[in-house]
């Protein structure tokens, strides 16, 4: 039978404002998830990054299974209790709906699930990032998955030379899912003008080419506009196989040295670049900068390994002195052009009530032009 993972990840509360979770608030939600999973699941393990918990679940289930979803949902509402008898800020904010459902999609925590056959030695990779959305993967995964500058195994691996198919979503679109599925290498300039924009088209899911395999699935969802106002950053959460018929564990990690900017940050209004972090890390400086965690883990017969951190290398800490510069350089420039979001993203935020409120003054200039020859 298929294994199943599946990691749904949400801020139910967290400690003095946006910051990380409490310890009673983590031991809450792990009682829960032991309890209400004792029958379904094989394994799981529960983490943070920032002020969001992940609960990460293997079991054979399949994907969008209504029970085990349930077992996440009912984790968060229990954990939120606990949060608000603690008076954590925020208890709850990512759970958007009042009662489930059958399915979390759509209520406010992110999801992320594959299943496949599991093959004799199983490495994947955990990525939960905060303080940004899906769209901060669009790069890294273009360059693991994509370019040979990056992953010189699409050279040199007989197994990935036929390339990798990205599935892509229109995020802007809320009326449905508007997809697109396009090959690497054959259609690599069309994913390329696609992926450039990571605020509208975003990498849902990748796989070997022709049908083949799942590589990665992420927590892509039109979750920040389909609640009809706008509801934050989605704070997203990514699983990756690797090694053999994937990119090795190091050329999916390696574009992450770059530090690049992405969305998110304060209020989920600016740009600023992605800092890899430890796992169990918290968010501090102008409620960043967006932070990436990854744990590795080989899982056999359904069953986890402990997590190794992938970002707990030495290498790791001259990446982050670098991030923490860019970061300091680009909040010097306050609010002014690229330092704040473009005015698609701040739709749903005061600026654009102040917007609305000057346009009324505006008033048009008689006579000619004063405008210097």
């Amino acid at each position: 039978m298929d294994l199943t993972l599946s990691v749904l990840k949400a801020d139910i509360g967290s400690i003095g404002g946006h910051i990380c979770p409490s310890e009673g608030l983590l031991n809450a939600v792990r009682k829960c998830v032991k309890q209400e999973g004792k029958h379904l699941l094989a394994d799981w393990h529960i983490s943070y990054t920032g002020d969001d918990i992940a609960i990460l679940m293997t079991h054979r289930e399949g994907v969008n299974c209504a029970r085990i979803h349930e077992i996440a949902w009912v984790a968060f509402t229990q954990g939120t209790k606990f949060a608000k008898s603690e008076g954590l800020y925020g208890a709850g904010q990512d759970l958007l709906k009042d009662a489930f459902s059958g399915n979390v999609r759509g209520m406010g925590p992110a999801v992320a699930e594959m299943e496949f056959e599991e093959r004799p030695s199983e490495p994947f990779l955990f990525f939960a990032a905060d303080k940004t959305d899906p769209g901060a993967y669009n790069l890294p995964l273009y360059l693991a998955f994509a370019d040979p500058m990056n992953t010189p195994g699409l050279l040199l691996a007989p197994s990935m030379k036929e390339g990798f198919d990205f599935t892509i979503m229109d995020v802007s679109e809320t009326e449905a899912d508007r997809i697109i599925e396009l090959r690497a290498p054959e259609r690599l300039y069309d994913i390329a003008v696609l992926l450039r924009d990571p605020e509208r088209y975003v990498v849902e899911s990748i796989r070997a080419a022709g049908g083949g395999e799942t590589a990665a699935v992420i927590s892509t969802s039109r979750l920040h506009n389909i609640a009809g106002k706008y509801t934050g950053k989605d704070d997203p959460v990514m699983l990756v196989r690797v090694q053999k018929d994937f990119p090795a564990t190091g050329e999916i990690l390696a574009p992450y040295a770059i530090g690049h900017y992405v969305a998110g940050g304060m209020r989920g209004s600016h740009n600023m670049p992605l800092m890899p972090v430890h796992q169990d890390t918290g968010i501090s400086y102008f409620d960043g900068p967006p932070s990436v965690s990854c744990a590795a883990f080989s899982v056999h017969n359904g069953k986890l390994t402990e997590p190794a951190d992938c970002f707990a290398s030495p290498f790791w800490n001259t990446v982050r002195d670098n991030v923490s510069q860019k970061a300091i350089e680009m909040r010097r420039q306050g609010f002014f052009g690229a330092a704040m979001l473009g005015m698609d993203e701040l739709e749903y935020t005061g600026i654009v009530d102040r917007l609305h409120g000057l346009n009324n003054e505006f008033s048009f200039r008689e006579g000619p032009s004063k405008a210097a020859a």
